[in-house]
């Protein structure tokens, strides 16, 4: 599958996205990552900054879905695919973990890195696009706003 550009622009809004993996048992496990972007055109990539399970459950089971949502404009993407782990012994990891070390700017290790494969996506919305169809994206975000106690910042 393709990220299209409505897909970049919503991973690069949002400030976490959460993974999710199967552990051994069968159990499904979700977890918080921070580091993330677009590698290419079909895929997304994770930093391993602190994710043994994560990285125990990929190596069991490598079918993945990661989700992203931008809390203020409350719509994201879900992605589902296969992932590939990349170590930091691989030959490709220098290239691959750069846009991910990028980002950390120094905060966090990057001991691995975890590329998704997208297979499907699929938007995902907050339940208020379904109760409240009318309200604008601007009336969203005001809302949003003043339920998370902030305010936008103003460029000028």
């Amino acid at each position: 599958m393709h990220l299209n550009d409505a897909v970049r622009l919503d991973i690069d809004r949002a400030v976490l996205c959460w993974l999710a993996t199967v552990d051994p048992d069968g159990y499904p496990s979700v977890s918080p990552k921070e580091l993330f972007c677009a590698y290419d055109n079909q895929s997304i990539i994770i930093a391993d900054v602190a994710s043994r399970g994560t990285m125990r459950n990929l190596t069991t089971y490598p079918k993945a879905c990661v989700s992203f949502v931008d809390i203020f404009r409350q719509k994201g993407f879900k992605i589902m695919g296969q992932a590939t782990l990349i170590s930091e012994s691989d030959e490709n990891f220098k290239t691959m973990a750069r846009p991910l070390v990028e980002r950390a700017g120094g905060a966090y290790p990057v001991r691995g890195v975890i590329q998704i494969s997208a297979e499907k996506i699929q938007r995902i919305w907050a339940p208020s696009f379904h109760l409240f169809p009318e309200m604008s994206e601007a009336e969203r975000m005001a809302d949003a706003y003043r339920t998370y106690g902030v305010r936008p910042i103003e460029r000028g």
